[in-house]
């Protein structure tokens, strides 16, 4: 004890019990926080960074990474439920009032004398028995069953959006997956790219079965719909490039400038030509 008070004297020094019950008042504490938010009827969050930026929001997983949590064990149960997100993609909130309801019910134990390791064997036995239940409960999907997928979808986005705008987004997220699978090969949601199109309203959201490019056009007198067209994917830029070093070109008069844009020019052009003549 001395040691500690040398090495740092604003060191908060309490004993075992102490300890324990602070902790767990810790877990309690982000219980409380996130339960309001559970469900459909959870309530909706607001967070303030630093630089005063605001952002709303009741999915647990953001909550958890963009709040400051300072006690240990809080930190230690958050990271165990973005854990559970990552792998799942769903449970955080739940896995946290999970925690926290055993915590609590353990609170009542240690206050009736029982020694820890005692609790800690109980729930070891109880992990077993609900690793049980849970293979005997559990029931066998289709890659390809629809219904089951958007069961499973819309449960777990009536968690974080509003009912309505969770019911359109339940078709959406089913048809995406189910495009992008192959059979007998894992799902790759790489292949499905979300794109946030800030002119446009959350309720015109939709699936686009191919490719969406967010450009506009290079000239006015360019069609505007066109069909069974095609399409060239490259790895080169056809705009005019600028050099990776800081350089200049000087000119002394107007033909020196007019040969300057003609070479420039005339790289692009050979660059499109290729794609014409590959056509």
């Amino acid at each position: 004890m001395t040691s500690l008070k040398t090495l740092n004297p604003k060191a908060e020094v309490m004993g075992a019990s102490g300890a324990l019950f602070m902790n767990i008042n810790a877990a309690k504490g982000l219980r409380d926080v996130m339960k309001t938010n559970l469900g459909p009827k959870g309530t909706i969050k607001m967070l303030v960074g630093g630089s005063g930026d605001i952002k709303l929001s009741k999915d647990g997983n953001v909550l958890l990474r963009e709040m400051q949590i300072q006690n240990p064990t809080a930190v230690m149960i958050a990271r165990t439920a973005v854990a559970q997100d990552d792998t799942s993609g769903d449970g955080t909130t739940s896995t946290v009032l999970f925690i926290g309801e055993l915590m609590k019910q353990a609170e009542r134990y240690l206050a009736e004398g029982l020694h820890p390791r005692v609790i800690v064997d109980g729930y070891d036995l109880a992990r077993v028995a609900a690793l049980k239940f849970l293979d005997e409960f559990k029931q066998a999907v289709k890659p390809d069953d629809r219904e089951a997928a958007r069961c499973v979808a819309g449960t777990s986005l009536r968690t974080k959006l509003a009912e309505a705008m969770a019911s359109r987004l339940t078709d959406i997220v089913c048809d995406a997956v189910l495009t992008v699978r192959k059979p007998d090969e894992p799902i790759d949601l790489y292949m499905v790219e979300i794109m946030h199109m800030k002119h446009k309203l959350e309720s015109e959201t939709r699936l686009v079965k191919g490719l969406v490019l967010d450009h506009g056009s290079r000239h006015p007198d360019m069609p505007k719909h066109m069909r069974n067209c095609f399409v060239l994917t490259a790895n080169i830029s056809l705009e005019y490039e600028k050099s990776e070093v800081n350089s200049g070109f000087f000119y002394s008069s107007a033909e020196q400038r007019e040969r300057l844009v003609r070479a420039e020019r005339q790289v692009t052009d050979e660059r499109v030509q290729k794609g014409i003549d590959l056509k």
